[in-house]
């Protein structure tokens, strides 16, 4: 084996951590002056980038006869019924009806009103298959530099029994999926806290007293939410882990990709018409000023 010596070494370590640096200070400044998140959305035209290039590799396979026609079609069919699934699922969410009680304040009557809390069905988002796929890689690395170093032993056997399409890499992604989701999930969402908030406002759950009541029946829907959208995220996860294997599919259509893929343009779109409307709005204002005027 050919050693490439300390200099190169060093200058590979060096390049790399630069790139990062400057590929996250490129997505804050997307993120400061741009629409939606600077990261994801670098993140996003890499897969997309790559996604003609895969397709037509695909396609090339079923020309030459290594895939049957069907299994194309079936394929893509799939990939069609996979992405409507993550849409619907990502914009899915559980609306807890949040009442006001009235009050009055001299001769007026105010309040009153009722309002939601809105429950995402994937409340953490792409974090648990990232967090999964990064954990179940690390001993396929160290393996692969022992291996160059000539020791196999052990890490060869584990990264054999760890490889893409093994039953163990399966049942290992999914529990770690299904670990990360709660986990996340109870790091960004506090039912004590927002249950506080609701109480200092003056806001309750019908039928629930607030306080210590109202944090246990949001921790209560939260979990119900959260089985939920562990076995959404295992399912679109582990499909197209298995097709890689069992089929030969060589683009990734599924998974952590298209989850990125999907949450970025959804939240794409949604500021762009956030945008619009305020832009609406200001010209709004701006011609009853002048009538007013």
């Amino acid at each position: 084996m050919v050693d490439p010596g300390p200099f190169f070494e060093a200058s590979a370590v060096i390049t790399l951590v630069g790139g990062t640096m400057f590929l996250m200070w490129l997505g804050e400044q997307i993120t400061a002056r741009g629409i939606g998140n600077g990261i994801s959305l670098i993140i996003f035209s890499g897969i997309i980038a790559g996604m003609p290039a895969n397709l037509a590799r695909f396609f090339e396979q079923g020309r030459t006869g290594q895939i049957n026609t069907m299994v194309i079609i079936g394929v893509l069919m799939l990939a069609v019924a996979v992405i409507y699934v993550v849409v619907f699922l990502e914009r899915a969410q559980r609306r807890i009806l949040i009442q006001y009680p009235k009050r009055q304040i001299g001769m007026r009557m105010t309040g009153g009103e009722s309002s939601h809390l809105p429950l995402k069905l994937n409340t953490a988002g792409v974090i648990p298959p990232i967090f999964a796929s990064s954990l179940l890689l690390l001993p396929t690395t160290i393996a692969t530099f022992s291996a160059a170093g000539g020791d196999t032993g052990i890490l060869g056997i584990v990264a054999a029994l760890l490889g893409r399409g093994q039953p163990l890499f399966l049942v290992l992604y999914a529990a770690l999926i299904v670990f990360f989701v709660f986990f996340y999930t109870a790091v960004v969402f506090n039912p004590d806290d927002v249950a506080d908030n609701l109480k200092k406002h003056g806001g309750f759950v019908p039928g629930i007293r607030p306080g210590k009541r109202t944090a246990e029946y949001l921790d209560f829907v939260l979990m119900r939410l959260s089985v939920i959208g562990a076995i959404y995220l295992v399912a679109v996860c582990l499909l197209p882990e298995i097709l890689i294997a069992k089929v030969g599919v060589p683009f990734y259509f599924g998974g952590t990709s298209l989850l990125i893929v999907v949450s970025v343009t959804m939240d794409t779109i949604t500021q762009v018409q956030s945008h619009l409307l305020a832009h609406q709005y200001q010209g709004l204002i701006k011609k009853s000023k002048i009538r007013g005027r």
